[in-house]
C-alpha cells in the first residue's frame, strides 16, 4: 500500500508502507469496548497525553479532550455496538474497518449499522501509543 504524506506548504511525499492482515491488538478493542459500555476509562490509555483525534468534522487535542467529546456525542441518544471487519498492522499505522451498530433511544427511531474506517498513527517516539486518530463512520442513512 502506498500513501501519501501532504505537508503544510503543499509538498507531496511518497512512502511505501507493508500492512498485515491480522486480529485487532487488546488495546483497539478496548477502545471500542470503553465506547460501547459508556464507560470511557482505561481503554483510552492508548492515546498519548498530546493525541489529535479528526473524527468526520471533530478536530480534538488530547487524550482527555478525546475522551470527554466522545463521552458526550455517545450520550446523545444512542447506544453503540463496535464490531471489527478487518484491520491491517504496520509498525507506524494501523488501519480498521468495521460496522458500528447505533440503537437509539427513541423506540421510534430504528436501529443503523454504518461502516466506519479508522487511521491510527503510533507516536514516533513511543510505538505504544496513538498520536493521531482519523476515522470516519457512515452515512448513516440517504
Amino acid at each position: 500500500m502506498t500513501c501519501d504524506d501532504i505537508h503544510s506548504e503543499g509538498n507531496r511525499t511518497m512512502t511505501t508502507i507493508t500492512f498485515t492482515k491480522t486480529d485487532p491488538p487488546d488495546w483497539l478493542l478496548a477502545i471500542w469496548k470503553e465506547i460501547d459500555d459508556k464507560t470511557f476509562g482505561r481503554g483510552f490509555d492508548c492515546f498519548a497525553e498530546d493525541a489529535v483525534c479528526n473524527l468526520g468534522v471533530a478536530d480534538w487535542h488530547g487524550r482527555e479532550a478525546i475522551r470527554r467529546n466522545l463521552r458526550d456525542f455517545i450520550d446523545q441518544g444512542f447506544t453503540a455496538h463496535h464490531d471489527v471487519v478487518e484491520y491491517f498492522d504496520s509498525p507506524l499505522l494501523k488501519v480498521f474497518h468495521g460496522k458500528v451498530r447505533m440503537s437509539f433511544d427513541d423506540p421510534a427511531v430504528p436501529p443503523v449499522r454504518p461502516t466506519m474506517a479508522h487511521f491510527f498513527y503510533m507516536d514516533a517516539t513511543d510505538t505504544a501509543k496513538v498520536s493521531r486518530w482519523i476515522g470516519a463512520v457512515g452515512p448513516t442513512s440517504f
